[in-house]
């Protein structure tokens, strides 16, 4: 019965002189994202995008079109030939579905696209909702303050248009509007969701990974290629950047204090994924930290840590509960790969007792003891690098 999809948008709306920029890139990530479905015909009229569905699978279309960031919601939608007498027959066709479905009270609501017409909008709804109370009897009746449905009839200057239903979107800013970022991404529940939530704000992304092959195993690193498979639902083609850190962390192990090992070792990843950002025009790094989670991620564990990069760093989880993480992780799909019992690079010498508030001054005067520049180099040097797509 649905011709046509209404991708509504948000914020972008708000773009002034750049909308169009905003809006471009959001019909062509539509056609990106229904590639593995078909060829769309995608295109804005009206300050809206709209999707033909031609013979597709309405559902379907509709399930990857939802997932394209700055979409607010999609509307299935019959679109015929400009005929007022077709607008009044279309409405009813979707009025008897929702009876069908259950529906006990409906509004009609208008709009009046072409200005010639000689009904204004709510004459329209009045007119509309007339006939399709003659036509349906005592099935549903109107409410118009708090119906359980409403019918939105459009009248435009070159077609009609019928919608009821709204599937909410995900919202933000289409991918690629606002530069690019590299995620560490290990097999946890955090950092998928974190990366997930930066790329929703229009940040095209890169994964780093480190691991402790061979004293983790080879499982782990698929673990974390599955999760970067799954976010490149939403983000398109990821690059993961693998990373041994194994010598790094044996080093620490024989030349610093037992209890510093986790917040010395963070720091080296994130010098290295500063190194590995720079070289591929990524302007931040986003991890999956919340304050107090863990031992490193307390303010003095984050303040460490920070202070070995110049770069921005996000943590769009810093004050999430770990309930709320974890929905968003089952929400978007990460959740059941990431609670999947692998050992990642943390738990490798990981200390019985880890420091939760390290002092800046004596973290640095420990890593003195070691080679920082060539441990890194050597790292850099042996980076394993794959694109993954869904």
């Amino acid at each position: 019965m649905y011709n046509i999809l209404i991708a509504k948008y948000g914020e972008i709306g708000v773009k002034g002189k750049n909308r169009y920029l905003f809006e471009n890139k959001l019909m062509k990530n539509i056609k990106n994202m229904l590639k593995p479905i078909g060829d769309f015909k995608v295109y804005k009229e009206y300050g809206r995008i709209y999707v033909d569905l031609e013979d597709y699978d309405c559902e379907e279309v509709i399930e990857e079109v939802k997932k394209v960031f700055g979409i607010v919601g999609v509307c299935p939608a019959i679109k015929k030939e400009k005929d007022y007498d077709k607008l009044k027959e279309t409405a009813l066709l979707v009025l008897e579905e929702k009876i069908n479905q259950g529906y006990k009270t409906f509004k009609v609501a208008s709009r009046r696209g072409d200005k010639s017409f000689n009904l204004t909008s709510q004459e329209m709804s009045l007119d509309i909702g007339g006939y399709l109370l003659s036509k349906v009897g005592d099935k549903i009746s109107v409410d118009v303050r708090n119906p359980e449905v409403t019918i939105s009839c459009e009248y435009r200057e070159n077609h009609v248009m019928v919608y009821s239903d709204t599937v909410k979107g995900y919202g933000g800013l289409p991918l690629g509007t606002n530069g690019r970022a590299l995620s560490l991404l290990s097999g946890g529940i955090d950092s998928p969701v974190a990366s997930w939530m930066v790329a929703k704000r229009g940040m095209d992304l890169e994964c780093v990974h480190f691991h402790s092959y061979p004293f983790t195993n080879q499982k782990s690193q698929e673990k974390v290629r599955d999760l970067a498979k799954i976010l490149s639902k939403y983000c398109g083609r990821i690059r993961l950047h693998k990373v041994n850190i194994i010598e790094i962390q044996k080093a620490i192990a024989s030349k610093c204090k037992d209890e510093e090992m986790t917040i010395i070792s963070r720091r080296f990843m994130m010098k290295i994924a500063e190194e590995i950002a720079k070289s591929r025009n990524c302007d931040a790094l986003v991890t999956g930290e919340s304050i107090g989670q863990v031992a490193s991620q307390t303010i003095q564990g984050l303040t460490c840590t920070n202070a070995v990069v110049g770069i921005p760093v996000f943590r769009p989880l810093i004050a999430l509960d770990k309930t709320e993480i974890v929905d968003i992780a089952q929400n978007i799909g990460t959740f059941e790969t990431s609670i999947l019992p692998e050992e990642d690079c943390c738990t490798v010498f990981a200390p019985t007792k880890p420091l939760t508030k390290p002092k800046l001054d004596r973290i640095e005067k420990s890593e003195s003891a070691l080679d920082i520049d060539k441990l890194i180099k050597e790292a850099i040097e042996n980076i394993e690098v794959e694109d993954i797509e869904f």
